[in-house]
């Protein structure tokens, strides 16, 4: 019986690698699905609510491994690149996001909230907040609400910059505009 030696290696590959082996096995491509599903998931959820949200996660997932020998594999975190496609496809449910922003609105009840724990929470500690949020979300235009969305998700300014193929500048401007709208939109409704 002749045993061949197993090569292993302790630290996982980067995005970078894995979806380079992918071009070749792209059963490698799970991989990347399995690190970044979930949060791609949740941040369509919070865009377009939770109905959408799987099956747009499931196109970014199908768009990016279609894509997948167009990726510039000299950013080792796909992260960013699998948000620019899913807020591509957002945009094409545009008017579904601001329906579902004007539903929060209305009744302050967020439906992609993750568990009864976070809807108990979230009712005692912001109900109120949330419907005024919403609402000052549903007047930010596209590429302010993108970009807060997308740093509200825990990305960079950088990495926002290449989600969304513009310049960390123009992030840093939309950011600041969608500021004050929603600092704004608050103080109104407070006054209100």
């Amino acid at each position: 019986m002749i045993v061949h030696p197993v090569t292993t290696t302790d630290a996982p590959a980067d995005d970078a690698a894995l979806i380079e082996a992918s071009r070749h096995e792209p059963e490698r491509f799970e991989e990347i699905y399995d690190r970044h599903a979930g949060e791609i998931q949740r941040y369509i959820a919070r865009r377009l609510g939770p109905d959408v949200g799987d099956d747009l996660m499931a196109e970014t997932f199908l768009r990016a491994f279609r894509q997948r020998d167009r990726y510039d594999s000299t950013f080792a975190d796909a992260r960013p690149w699998l948000y620019g496609i899913a807020t591509n496809l957002i945009r094409h449910h545009r008017r579904s996001e601001i329906r579902f922003f004007k539903a929060i609105a209305r009744t302050g009840v967020d439906p992609a909230a993750e568990s009864s724990l976070e809807i108990v929470a979230d009712r005692l500690s912001a109900q109120a907040m949330r419907k005024q949020l919403a609402a000052a979300l549903a007047r930010l235009n596209v590429g302010e609400r993108d970009v807060l969305v997308l740093l509200a998700s825990g990305l960079s300014y950088k990495d926002v910059a290449r989600a969304l193929n513009v310049t960390v500048g123009t992030v840093s401007s939309r950011m600041n505009r969608a500021r004050k709208k929603m600092r704004s939109a608050l103080e109104e409704s407070n006054d209100g």
